[in-house]
């Protein structure tokens, strides 16, 4: 059975570039380009991992990620965030979120799905 990965990006070429490495690497993917539908999706197909942009045009990542930590089905996913704008007070952020990481963009394409896999338990 494959591993399931959840992709959050509100800029679609990101979005689609994620998209297309993870499934090269044989995950079942679903994507999201905003913080709310994230959150419902994470709900209902409780993916492996969700790979999440800071700067959502609903909410910020973080606030998503601590909604779905609060929920018993969802609080144990790990969560990667994949963002450009993270600064000192970001990766702080970051940190207070259990089971969480941080990689920067821009993407290294050749080590991606690597690097995410490596977060799933």
């Amino acid at each position: 059975m494959s591993k399931r990965a959840l992709i959050v990006d509100d800029n679609a070429n990101n979005l689609m570039l994620e998209k297309d490495l993870m499934e090269v690497a044989g995950f079942e993917v679903f994507v999201a380009d905003n913080a709310s539908a994230a959150i419902a999706i994470a709900r209902k197909e409780k993916p492996d991992i969700i790979i999440m942009d800071m700067r959502l045009p609903d909410m910020r990542g973080s606030e998503a990620a601590k909604i779905l930590r609060r929920d018993k089905e969802t609080s144990v996913i790990p969560i990667v965030f994949v963002t450009a704008s993270v600064l000192g007070e970001g990766k702080e952020e970051i940190k207070t979120i259990t089971n969480s990481g941080f990689i920067g963009k821009p993407i290294n394409t050749r080590t991606f799905a690597k690097e995410i896999s490596q977060f799933i338990k």
